[in-house]
């Protein structure tokens, strides 16, 4: 009988913080700067002497996100040293927090979370030149935000994956809600790692693999599941190979991992508390009341107000939630139609199937107003859908001022629905057409559609579909 593995992963998020300077001094933080070390001074280039100063704006930004989370705020925090030597780190220490971290606890999307705390990131490293490396310091000391979930017990590799990229999504969202971070994962403003281990019993842990900067949720994905199936094949082929402990990247062009270094531990940073910063106490610091009451409407309120007022399908919504300019655009529309729930949902439908369909750039929408204005001409069934298709695309041109209800007697596609007119021009039709009016009395359905096609061509899409089929139905008898 095949064993059961069990794949246990924790995530290491950590995303840069928007404020104006770097976390320790009063160099520009700004991640688009293309010249490399203008944002430098001694501090963040540790020269002797210099003396780090803490960002306040960066701890507020963590506070919010741990408010965000339902973590617990600690009372007492401090900075600690943490003890490495890399070219990236001018200091020999990366100022980081360790057995004090400013968050505690937490939970989001399916993930409890351990901590969240706040460090400076390192500098960026250019190994683009052939034979030699070189290291732009700009980056260096902007703050950094790192969150630690607990490890995950999941069913199995392709679970465990898209959990972890549902978390990382979710996460991303609610930097942007807060408007504290960029989170581009491409400009690696956030970065994945995933701490990976596999067994056969769900109580024991297995030895842990950490996969290093994942700056995509697609990588999140494809290499959380490469990873746990390699380490499942080794345990269950042997061949001679065990899982070590060990750093592994992501090759995005091989599509696997590919073994970097052994693994540190805790003990190996020779972690202690920083000696040149202050301790602090955030309850005396912060008005922790305020700020929680202050916090914006997260995602998971939003997908679950979109739901009860408005009954509009989860795709629309994630849509919605995904892009908030979008999402303002469809509650400026929607706004206009309540409390008609099928009015919202139509032009919910418009949105998503026609405008975003035609363009992504949501300044060149349909005026929000005149959206709910066309909306309610097909309710009222004065427009036809397939000629409102048409108008919302081209209204961005109108003139200002310009309604909807204008343009449609100008261009004659107010919809008829005088059965007398109607009733003229499809027995005209239907006389004209003894073969398909045989093709309908042995059974034939689609024969009526044809009619109806014929009959909107007619009229040139003024006719009421409605009224048309009923017209059918009593002439055809």
């Amino acid at each position: 009988m095949a064993k059961k593995y069990y794949p246990t992963i924790g995530l290491e998020i950590h995303a840069e913080l928007k404020t104006n300077t770097k976390m320790f001094c009063s160099c520009k933080n700004d991640p688009d700067e293309e010249k490399p070390n203008v944002n430098i001074c001694p501090v963040c280039m540790a020269h002797p002497g210099a003396l780090p100063v803490i960002n306040k704006k960066a701890i507020e930004n963590v506070i919010k996100v741990g408010l965000a989370v339902n973590g617990k705020i600690t009372d007492f925090t401090e900075f600690d040293r943490k003890n490495y030597f890399y070219p990236d780190i001018p200091k020999g220490y990366q100022i980081s927090q360790y057995k004090y971290p400013i968050v505690l606890g937490g939970h989001l999307a399916d993930m409890d979370i351990t901590r969240v705390h706040l460090e400076e990131d390192t500098a960026n490293n250019k190994h683009d030149r052939g034979d030699f490396s070189l290291i732009d310091f700009n980056r260096a000391g902007i703050p950094l935000m790192e969150l630690v979930t607990e490890p995950h017990t999941f069913k199995d590799s392709e679970e465990t994956a898209k959990k972890a990229s549902k978390f990382a999504k979710e996460l991303q969202l609610i930097l942007w809600y807060l408007d504290v971070s960029e989170a581009n994962m491409e400009k690696g403003e956030m970065r994945v790692e995933a701490n990976i281990s596999v067994s056969t019993d769900p109580k024991i842990l297995g030895v842990k693999v950490e996969v290093k900067n994942l700056n995509s949720f697609r990588s999140v994905e494809r290499a959380i599941k490469y990873e746990l199936d390699r380490m499942t094949e080794l345990l269950e082929n042997g061949k001679g190979e065990e899982i070590v402990q060990e750093t592994r990247g992501w090759d995005e062009g091989k599509q696997k991992t590919f073994s970097q270094r052994k693994k540190e531990s805790s003990q190996d940073y020779r972690y202690f508390p920083d000696p040149d910063l202050p301790k602090m106490k955030l309850h005396e610091a912060f008005n922790l009341e305020k700020m929680k009451k202050d916090l914006p409407e997260l995602p998971a309120e939003k997908r679950a107000r979109y739901k009860k007022d408005f009954g509009i399908k989860d795709e629309d919504i994630e849509s919605y939630v995904n892009d908030p300019v979008l999402g303002n655009y469809f509650e400026s529309v929607a706004l206009n139609l309540l409390p008609n729930r099928e009015n919202i949902i139509l032009a919910s439908n418009f949105i998503s199937n026609d405008l975003i369909g035609s363009t992504k750039v949501i300044s060149e929408f349909i005026d929000p107003d005149l959206l709910s204005e066309t909306v309610i001409m097909i309710s009222n069934g004065e427009l036809s859908s397939r000629a409102a298709k048409d108008i919302i695309l081209v209204a961005k041109g109108f003139e200002k001022g310009k309604k909807i209800r204008e343009y449609v007697k100008e261009k004659n596609l107010l919809q008829s629905n005088d059965a007398g007119a109607l009733k003229e021009i499809t027995q005209k039709i239907i006389d004209a057409n003894p073969k398909i009016v045989a093709d309908y009395k042995r059974g034939k359905e689609n024969a009526l559609m044809s009619f109806v096609g014929q009959i909107m061509k007619e009229t040139k899409g003024s006719a009421n579909p409605v009224v048309v089929k009923k017209l059918l139905l009593e002439l055809l008898k």
